[in-house]
């Protein structure tokens, strides 16, 4: 089983208007709520690939249950955990620009953590866990760390999807996939990364440091995909990009999902460039059909063996 973590699991009210006039009314033209964060659209996408997972993390109150409802409603199985405050509502205006308002989160205790911690533990060797998105600010820095350690321990596959500190202290414990994009690969470095040959070099680093696999994004230049033994450039699909929330989501559960159903790494990274820009190219995430659409345009070459 797949199991899917969202720390700070938020309800995206998301809002259309002509324009915005600070100071005063403004009236919407159209108005969407849906679930939010990085693994709840990771397991939207897997469902839609037709690959059951779990949603864990924390909700509360009734945004809380607004979220498992909602996921519910699509045949995602759920098993947060309960908190006292209410999971935050986020607000995305779409007007001639657009803007977003993003709430702190309900306070996570001691308890609450603990909680989640039993339920990771009962992962076995024959589960997957993604672990995606920022940390909520009432947790410790270390919480990725505390609980790769109890997925090390359990031989529990992990990935993990986020930026800076977060992804370093994990590195160690061999995460099976990191997918960070060409900014976030840079910062890691303090330098800037403008090529893919650029992207293989500061990507296998990462892959010395203990990961098992790197898909490095490049926006419009493609992708890069390393392993300890190869490296592998894709390009991408042509297309009008409306949209780059939920991209990098789409593209971890793409690469699980075929990676369940052929055991190819160089398969699941030609599938995952391909959902990230069907979901790139959609507002909202995207469906098998369009990602279907998108396959042949996604060309894999192999680019060197590493240390050659």
């Amino acid at each position: 089983m797949i199991y899917t973590l969202t720390l700070n699991p938020s309800l995206d009210y998301i809002v259309e208007l002509e324009q915005v006039t600070l100071g005063d009314i403004n009236r919407t033209k159209n108005e969407t709520k849906l679930p939010g964060g990085k693994g709840i659209n990771v397991s939207q996408v897997l469902k839609r690939l037709g690959i059951n997972s779990k949603a864990l993390g924390f909700i509360g109150g009734f945004t809380g249950e607004y979220i498992e409802t909602f996921l519910k409603s699509r045949q995602i199985e759920t098993d947060f955990v309960r908190v006292e405050e209410d999971s935050r509502i986020n607000v995305k205006l779409k007007a001639d620009s657009e803007s977003e308002i993003n709430a702190k989160g309900p306070a996570i205790s001691i308890a609450n953590f603990t909680a989640l911690k039993e339920k990771i533990s009962l992962l076995t060797s024959e589960d997957t866990l993604v672990l995606a998105g920022s940390i909520p600010a009432s947790m410790p820095e270390t919480t990725y760390e505390e609980l790769v350690q109890i997925c090390s321990k359990n031989g529990t596959r992990f990935v993990v999807d986020a930026e800076g500190e977060l992804l370093k202290r994990v590195l160690s414990y061999k995460p099976f996939l990191i997918k960070p994009n060409h900014h976030e690969l840079g910062d890691l470095f303090d330098t800037v990364i403008s090529s893919c040959e650029e992207a293989v070099v500061y990507g296998s680093q990462l892959i010395d440091q203990g990961a098992q696999n790197v898909i490095v994004s490049l926006a419009g230049d493609g992708a890069v995909f390393i392993t300890k033994d190869t490296a592998y450039r894709a390009t991408v699909p042509q297309g009008e990009v409306k949209s780059s929330v939920g991209a990098g989501d789409s593209m971890v559960a793409g690469f699980l999902a075929a990676y369940q159903k052929t055991k190819s790494l160089e398969n699941a990274f030609q599938f995952s460039v391909a959902t990230g820009s069907a979901t790139a190219f959609s507002i909202g995430l995207c469906t098998h059909e369009q990602i279907e659409g998108l396959l042949s345009q996604v060309i894999v070459t192999e680019i060197n063996k590493r240390g050659e």
